[in-house]
C-alpha cells in the first residue's frame, strides 16, 4: 500500500494514537521541570506517562486534562496515568562564579541529565539553520552559557546524581568549526564527568565528525552510547529542511554508523527521525528499517513547531496524530522483530524515551 504523508494505519491502537495527540497537542499543565528552548525538535514539560518519560507541550488550550493523577479528554478518562516531574535538588545550586546549575545542565524526565556543551552552531545563520531547532535561543533567553567547561558539568552531574537520583546522561553539542565538528569537547566533558560519577552511563552527540577516528576517542573516555542524528533519510526533505546540515553527505552519515556500531556495538547507536517534514510516511518507515538492519536504532520523533524557530515563524504545522502513530506503529514493529530496544542502550534519548512515542508503542 502506497501511503502519503497525511495517510493512516488502517487498524490503529488507540492507546498509542491518544500517546501520539499527548505528544502533538499536549495537556494543560503547569509542570515544574520544563525545557522551553535549545538544541532539537522538542520543547515540553516533563511528566511521566505511565511511568515512562514523557515530554509534553504544556497548553492550556489542550483538551486534555489531568484529574486525580489521570489523563481526561472532556469526560472520558483516557487510561493513562501522568504525573509531573518534581524539580530536582541540584536546580537550587550555583557554580563558584554565580551560575546555577540548571543554565549548565538540565533534568530531563525523571532520572536524565541533559546538556548542550557548545550551546552556538556554526550552523544557526538563517541560510544555514535546521528549519526546527533554537539551539542559541537559550543564549537570547538568559537560560544557558555558551559553553560549559568540563569541570562545570562534572560539578552539576555529581550534584544530580547523588541529590536526585539521576541515572544517565546525555552530552550534545551545536557543531563547531573544527573538523571534529564539536567531538573534541564531548571527548573532554565525558572524561570529566566520570571522574566525579565513575560508571554513569553517558551518550553523546554530534554530527559525522570529519575524521571517524573521534567516534574510537568518544568511546574510550567512557562514553556508553553516541547519537548520531541526521534527522530525514530525504535529500530534497534534507536540502529544504536543513540547508547547512545537509551539505554533510548522506555517504559521511553512513559511515560514521558503521563505524559507530563497529565500536560502540549494535542498539548502542542512534539517530533522529522526524515525522512530519514531509516524506513519505512508508519511505520513512523503510529508511528506519535499513537503519536497524545496521544495528542503529531510529529514534522516531514528532517534528513541532516551537516558538523562536524559521518553522514556526512561517506557520509550519505539526503533523497529524493519525500520521505519528501511522509511522510510530510501522518503526516499532521493525524494531520488535530485531529485538532492539531503546531501553538498551542504557543511556541517551532513545533509552529516555521522553521525546517518542516508540516505547508506548513497544520499540
Amino acid at each position: 500500500m502506497s501511503v502519503g504523508t497525511e495517510s493512516t494505519s488502517t487498524a490503529v491502537d488507540v492507546r498509542i494514537l491518544t500517546r501520539a495527540e499527548l505528544a502533538l497537542h499536549g495537556v494543560a499543565l503547569d509542570a515544574p521541570v520544563r525545557r522551553p528552548d535549545g538544541a532539537g525538535p522538542s520543547g515540553d514539560g516533563h511528566v511521566l506517562v505511565d511511568g515512562a518519560n514523557a515530554a509534553l507541550p504544556t497548553n492550556p488550550a489542550s483538551p486534555y486534562r489531568v484529574r486525580d493523577g489521570s489523563v481526561w479528554l472532556g469526560d472520558q478518562d483516557t487510561g493513562l496515568a501522568l504525573t509531573a516531574v518534581s524539580r530536582p535538588k541540584f536546580y537550587d545550586l550555583t557554580t563558584t562564579e554565580g551560575i546555577p546549575y540548571e543554565h549548565i545542565a538540565r533534568l530531563h524526565g525523571a532520572d536524565v541529565l541533559a546538556t548542550t556543551v557548545v550551546q552556538t552552531c556554526i550552523r544557526y545563520a538563517e541560510s544555514d539553520r535546521c528549519r526546527f531547532c533554537t539551539i542559541e535561543e537559550s543564549l537570547r533567553s538568559g537560560a544557558a552559557v555558551a559553553a560549559k567547561t568540563p569541570a562545570q558539568l562534572a560539578e552539576v552531574a555529581e550534584a544530580a546524581v547523588r541529590l536526585d537520583g539521576v541515572k544517565q546522561m546525555v552530552m550534545t553539542t551545536g557543531t563547531t568549526t573544527g573538523p571534529d565538528r564539536g567531538a573534541r569537547n564531548l571527548v573532554r566533558s565525558v572524561r570529566a564527568v566520570l571522574e566525579a560519577v565513575p560508571g554513569l552511563p553517558i551518550q553523546v552527540q554530534c554530527e559525522p565528525p570529519g575524521d571517524l577516528a573521534w567516534i574510537r576517542a568518544l568511546h574510550d573516555a567512557g562514553a556508553t552510547a553516541i547519537g548520531i542524528h541526521v534527522e530525514s533519510l530525504d535529500e530534497e526533505v534534507r536540502r529544504r529542511w536543513m540547508p547547512g546540515k545537509s551539505t554533510v553527505p548522506m555517504a559521511e552519515y553512513e559511515a560514521a554508523w558503521e563505524e559507530a556500531v563497529r565500536i560502540f556495538g549494535p542498539n548502542r547507536v542512534s539517530t533522529y527521525l522526524l515525522v512530519g517534514l514531509g516524506e513519505d510516511a512508508d519511505e520513512l518507515i523503510a529508511g528506519a528499517g535499513e537503519l536497524i538492519d545496521r544495528g542503529v536504532y531510529p529514534f522516531v520523533v514528532p517534528f513541532r513547531p516551537m516558538a523562536g524557530t524559521l518553522a514556526a515563524r512561517d506557520g509550519t504545522p505539526a503533523p497529524s496524530a493519525e500520521l505519528l502513530t501511522y509511522v510510530t506503529e510501522g518503526v516499532a514493529a521493525k524494531l520488535r522483530a530485531a529485538g532492539m530496544s531503546g531501553a538498551d542502550q542504557k543511556a541517551g534519548c532513545a533509552a529516555c524515551g521522553a521525546c517518542s512515542v516508540l516505547q508506548s508503542a513497544g520499540g
